[in-house]
């Protein structure tokens, strides 16, 4: 996975997604396959983006008792997803059952999908989550203390804001994950995000990849929304 630019596919439906496809030709894109579409569409989505050759990142944020997540890792591992995550607030003993899993599911010719864990949702401020997770670090070390519990862990890496990224990349490594939502052109309006950055911020603080929504599916010309953000994420 090399530094890619993520399309989150916030859609109601396939017919919705395959619209907002249409747009882009027959550019391979790397795309987010969240709760909304997953739920309404089960597994087939996974499988028509895999036929159009798009790399895809499946996020469920998995988060139960260790035997369950394992199980269901077991599952999505059949799907030839590239990534998929969980909550490292499941714990460690959670996240080791993730990837065991995954390991167990995979196909034996085929890569084992990239492991992600959540630390803190772009959408939690610091004060929200001294009130309403009862966390008294600041929101910097509570994200920190999950990248090292996941990597501890085995996984591959986080995803976090861009604002944690650096840090994260300093303590643990240039080969541990820092994967970023809440991606925003200046001109865009940070809607139920809190923690914020632009592509151009995002690159300079070597996020490992960006995920980016409604700034590219919600614009009036998607495809030049996304050719836009990717040469300030790509530099060019």
């Amino acid at each position: 996975m090399k530094n890619p630019l993520i399309i989150a596919l916030d859609f109601p439906n396939k017919e919705e997604v395959l619209q907002f496809l249409s747009k882009f030709s027959n550019e391979k894109l790397f795309v987010k396959v969240g709760m909304e579409l997953f739920y309404q569409e089960g597994p087939q989505i996974i499988y028509d983006l895999k036929e159009r050759e798009h790399q895809i990142f499946l996020d469920l944020k998995l988060h139960d008792i260790p035997n369950t997540v394992k199980q269901a890792m077991k599952g999505l591992a059949r799907m030839d997803c590239d990534l998929v995550n969980v909550h490292a607030a499941g714990g460690k003993d959670m996240m080791e059952s993730a990837l065991e899993g995954l390991e167990m599911g995979v196909h034996s010719s085929k890569d084992r999908p990239k492991l992600i864990a959540v630390t803190q949702l772009t959408s939690t401020s610091e004060e929200q989550m001294r009130k309403e997770q009862l966390i008294q670090a600041s929101l910097q070390q509570s994200v920190l203390h999950y990248a090292m519990l996941t990597q501890e862990a085995g996984l591959d890496g986080v995803v976090c804001s861009t604002h944690e990224a650096e840090m994260i990349r300093n303590e643990l490594g240039n080969n541990f994950l820092t994967v970023t939502p809440g991606i925003r052109l200046n001109h865009d309006d940070a809607e139920d995000q809190k923690r914020v950055a632009t592509p151009q911020i995002a690159k300079a603080k070597g996020v490992s990849a960006i995920v980016v929504g409604r700034s590219i599916t919600k614009a009036e010309d998607p495809l030049l929304s996304y050719y836009t953000i990717k040469q300030a994420w790509e530099g060019e």
